[in-house]
C-alpha cells in the first residue's frame, strides 16, 4: 500500500484489497476521535458548540479500540476531532499507533505544531493534512470562528515544511472545505499546493451541524461541478494526473464504507461523520461483532444492489455513490440519491426524504392502515407517527383506541422499516404474515386525538423470519410495548 497519494489520487488502497474486505467483512481503516473538544469554532463544523465533553474514551479504551481494528485488518488509523492537537496524550498515542505497524494520518488546524513538535510527528511517520480554507488572514478567522487561525495555520504549515514535510514518505496535505466565502481562492490553492507537491483535500461541506444552521457558506451546484471540472483539467493538463469529476472530494473518489468506519470519542461506532447513526458502543460490544452485525454497514458494503433512486441508475455506479452522509442528512435515508449531487439536479423528486407517507410503504389500505408517517430510520429501528380520529376502525365509541390495535401499529411499524428498505429499487410489494406475538404489555389506553409514535427495532433476523420489538409512546409515556415474529418477503436482502 502507497503511504501517500501522488500520481492518481484514488484510493489507498488496491480494488483487490477492498473487494476482499467487503466479502470477509473487515476493515482496511478506521476514522476515530480522541475528543471533541477544540480551540476552534468552525462555522461548517459537524460537532455544534454544546456538544458533550463527558464520557470520553480513555486512553486505554482508545488502545483497545484501535487494536480491535487492526485485529480486523485495518493498516491505517485516520486521526479527526475535536482538534487532536488539544489531546492531551496525542503524543504518546502517536507512538502507540505506529508501534502497531499502523499509517497514520492525522487532521489538525495546527495548534500547538512547534518547530519541535512538526519534527516530533516528521520522525514518527505521521502523515499530516492541515485545515487551511483560505490563504487570506480575515477570510480564514471567520471561517474557523476565531481570531488569530490564520496565524497558528500559517506557522504550523512554515514548522511543518521545516520539518521535511512532504517526503520521505511523510505526507503533508491540506484540507479545505469548499464555500462561498473561499470560493474564488479554490483554483489558485489547488495549484499552490500541487506546486509544492502537497496533497489538496478539497472536499464539498456535508450539510450537517453548523454547517446546516449557517446556510450562507452554500454554493450553488452548477458552480461547484464548474469547479471541479476545472480544476480536472488543471491536473490533466499541468500535472499528468487523471481524475473524473464527482461529488463530494475533489480528485478522490469516496467510497470509505467499503472499508472504513468512525470510532467516535464516546466509544460509539458510526458509518462516517456525516452517516453518523451509532451501530454500538465497543465499552458494549466488541467491534468485530458490531461490524459483522450491522445492517447498515451491510447495507453500505452492498450499495450496487441497495442504493436507491438516481444514483442507482448513474453510469457512475460502479465507483460513485455520492456523498452518504448528505444524503443521510437531507433525507434521513443513508440508501437515498445524494441531493447535492449535479447529476442529480433535475431528479430531487425522485428522491425520497423522510418524514414521509407509509401510504407506499405497507400494504395494508384505509381503512386496516392505522400508522400515518414514517419519521425516521437507523440501524435496524424505525420510528413511525399517527394521529387517532373518530373515523379510524379501531377507536371505540368512547373514543379511546382498542387495546388490541397496540399490536397492529408494532406490526404495521414494521411493515413500514420493510417497504422503505424497497423504496426506489422495486416496484415489487411487501409481502409479510404475523407469526406470533410474545411479552404483550399494556400500560396506559391512548384516546381521538392522541399523537402516537411507534418505535419498532428489528433485533434478530432468521432468512425472512424477523423478531420485531416494539414500543408505543403517547409523548414520552410508554402506553404498550411487545415483540412480535414475522415472514417479510421484501424482494431486497435484510
Amino acid at each position: 500500500m502507497s503511504k501517500c497519494k501522488t500520481v492518481v489520487p484514488r484510493f489507498e488502497f488496491s480494488k483487490e484489497e477492498i473487494a476482499e474486505a467487503v466479502k470477509l467483512n473487515r476493515l482496511l481503516s478506521m476514522e476515530i476521535e480522541f475528543s471533541l473538544r477544540c480551540n476552534f469554532h468552525c462555522q461548517y463544523c459537524y460537532v455544534p458548540d454544546k456538544a458533550a465533553f463527558d464520557n470520553e474514551l480513555t486512553f486505554d479504551e482508545l488502545r483497545d479500540g484501535i487494536l480491535q481494528a487492526k485485529e480486523l485488518g485495518a493498516k491505517k488509523i485516520i486521526i479527526l476531532g475535536g482538534e487532536p492537537m488539544v489531546y492531551p496524550h496525542i503524543l504518546r498515542m502517536l507512538r502507540f499507533i505506529r508501534e502497531e505497524n499502523l499509517y497514520v494520518e492525522m487532521f489538525t488546524n495546527g495548534f500547538g505544531i512547534t518547530v519541535d513538535l512538526a519534527k516530533q510527528l516528521f520522525d514518527l511517520g505521521v502523515n499530516v493534512v492541515l485545515k487551511m480554507n483560505s490563504r487570506k488572514e480575515n477570510v480564514q478567522d471567520a471561517l474557523a470562528g476565531k481570531k488569530g487561525a490564520y496565524k497558528v495555520i500559517q506557522e504550523a504549515f512554515n514548522n511543518l515544511k521545516h520539518a521535511g514535510y512532504p517526503g520521505k514518505d511523510r505526507c503533508l496535505g491540506v484540507g479545505t472545505v469548499i464555500c462561498q466565502q473561499n470560493f474564488d481562492e479554490i483554483i489558485d490553492m489547488w495549484e499552490w499546493l500541487r506546486q509544492q507537491k502537497i496533497e489538496p483535500y478539497f472536499e464539498i461541506m456535508t450539510p450537517q451541524g453548523k454547517a446546516r444552521e449557517n446556510e450562507w457558506l452554500g454554493v450553488e451546484l452548477l458552480k461547484l461541478k464548474e469547479m471541479f471540472f476545472k480544476i480536472a483539467e488543471i491536473d490533466r493538463k499541468k500535472y499528468g494526473i487523471q481524475w473524473d469529476p464527482q461529488p463530494p472530494l475533489m480528485g478522490i473518489e469516496c467510497l470509505r464504507h467499503q472499508f472504513s468506519c468512525l470510532l467516535n470519542a464516546q466509544g460509539f461506532i458510526l458509518p462516517c461523520v456525516g452517516v453518523n447513526i451509532p451501530l454500538g458502543n465497543i465499552r458494549e460490544r466488541k467491534l468485530k461483532d458490531i461490524i459483522q452485525e450491522s445492517g447498515v454497514i451491510e447495507d453500505l458494503r452492498d450499495y450496487r444492489a441497495k442504493i436507491k433512486g438516481p444514483c442507482r441508475e448513474c453510469k457512475k455506479a460502479e465507483t460513485c455513490y455520492g456523498c452518504r452522509g448528505a444524503a443521510y442528512q437531507l433525507t434521513g435515508d443513508y440508501l437515498a440519491s445524494d441531493p447535492l449531487c449535479w447529476n442529480n439536479i433535475e431528479r430531487q423528486n425522485d428522491i425520497v426524504h423522510l418524514p414521509v407517507s407509509v401510504d407506499k410503504l405497507i400494504p395494508q389500505k384505509s381503512p386496516m392502515r392505522v400508522i400515518d408517517t414514517l419519521i425516521s430510520v437507523a440501524e435496524r429501528t424505525a420510528d413511525v407517527k399517527v394521529t387517532l380520529s373518530n373515523d379510524m376502525l379501531f377507536v371505540r365509541d368512547d373514543g379511546s383506541l382498542d387495546e388490541a390495535t397496540f399490536l397492529e401499529l408494532i406490526a404495521q411499524g414494521s411493515a413500514a422499516l420493510s417497504g422503505f428498505r424497497k423504496v426506489g429499487i422495486t416496484d415489487q410489494a411487501v409481502e409479510g404474515f404475523l407469526l406470533g406475538v410474545k411479552r404483550l404489555e399494556i400500560f396506559g389506553s391512548a384516546h381521538i386525538g392522541d399523537t402516537l409514535t411507534i418505535s419498532v427495532s428489528n433485533y434478530a433476523r432468521f432468512g425472512d423470519f424477523s423478531i420485531i420489538k416494539g414500543k408505543v409512546y403517547r409523548g414520552s409515556d410508554l402506553l404498550a410495548q411487545g415483540e412480535i415474529k414475522v415472514w417479510e418477503n421484501t424482494g431486497v436482502k435484510l
